[in-house]
């Protein structure tokens, strides 16, 4: 559509200028006339404001269809950038192929384990959780391991808190060749950018993994080691390597344009695999695997 707000951003220096602009009017003509689903997809790149949602017949909300409430949280990559549509994003592909309602939390560079975005998470009904946690905090240089073992414990704790038995699953990073074992913080690629192009890169050093820093690889290593930790006594917490989602052969073939974001394609393969590895059988939200009560107090109080 035309119209709306412009927000130009200057790439090398980060200056940023919003341009107001008039509200612009989509119509969706040449529908059935009959009775239908409508559903419609906001965009997933663009700040979007609904200002107003018109019908020329009367309207209703569809009925419970039984379907499982997926509620997810990852970085833009979950969000989506680069994807071809709001629902071709690899969370949307996935819920559509597990049958499951998407409730997708990913933010744009704001993967952080937040406290708020925890209870967020806790106060959202939802029957399927799942957190993918790593790249922003690579990036961002934000914290060293010290600092990133009790915010994810804590980060479960507080989702747990509002969700005691539903299954939650803990994604560590797809592959980026850039941050596997270099940490961050990442920045442009001013080469890249001088020549018309979007590129990242890692700024960090490989030896400072030894005071600490962050890398995807650490990240990985201490996300298992913390979920089977903890699985001892939560048998609904699961993890999967964000690499079986896309790894090395999947870079060579679908090699990610930016180095840091996947492309169309890759959003696809991601979503297909996932919704294979964990709504599919014996997966971590497949229907036939139970729900496990988590443990309770002992008959005598103890």
């Amino acid at each position: 559509m035309t119209g709306g707000n412009t927000l130009l951003i200057d790439m090398a220096t980060g200056a940023a200028e919003n341009r107001p602009g008039p509200a612009g009017t989509l119509r969706f003509t040449g529908l059935p006339d009959r009775v239908k689903d409508v559903e419609i997809w906001l965009p997933h790149n663009e700040a979007t404001q609904l200002v107003a949602l018109r019908t020329d017949a009367p309207i209703e909300p569809v009925p419970d269809r039984g379907r499982k409430v997926w509620l997810h949280h990852g970085s833009s990559i979950s969000h989506g950038s680069d994807a071809a549509s709001p629902t071709t994003t690899w969370p949307a592909l996935a819920a559509s192929r597990g049958g499951a309602e998407l409730i997708n939390l990913g933010f744009g560079g704001g993967a952080l384990l937040d406290p708020f975005t925890a209870r967020a998470l806790r106060d959202t009904p939802a029957d399927l959780i799942s957190i993918k946690i790593g790249i922003n905090l690579v990036n961002l240089d934000l914290m060293r391991l010290r600092a990133f073992t009790p915010a994810v414990h804590g980060f479960l704790d507080t989702i747990r808190e509002g969700h005691p038995t539903a299954p939650l699953l803990v994604v560590s990073p797809i592959l980026c060749p850039i941050h596997e074992d270099t940490p961050g913080p990442g920045a442009f690629d001013f080469s890249a950018l001088s020549a018309g192009k979007l590129r990242f890169r890692a700024t960090g050093d490989p030896a400072e993994r030894t005071a600490g820093k962050l890398t995807l690889n650490v990240i990985r290593e201490e996300l298992a080691r913390i979920v089977k930790q903890r699985a001892a006594d939560d048998r609904n917490l699961h993890c999967l390597d964000g690499r079986d989602l896309y790894g090395e052969a999947d870079f060579a073939e679908l090699p990610l344009p930016d180095q840091l974001h996947p492309d169309a394609a890759a959003h696809r393969r991601i979503g297909e695999r996932f919704a294979a590895l964990v709504f599919g059988t014996g997966g971590p939200f497949s229907a036939d695997r139970a729900r496990t009560p988590a443990p309770g107090p002992a008959a005598d109080g103890s």
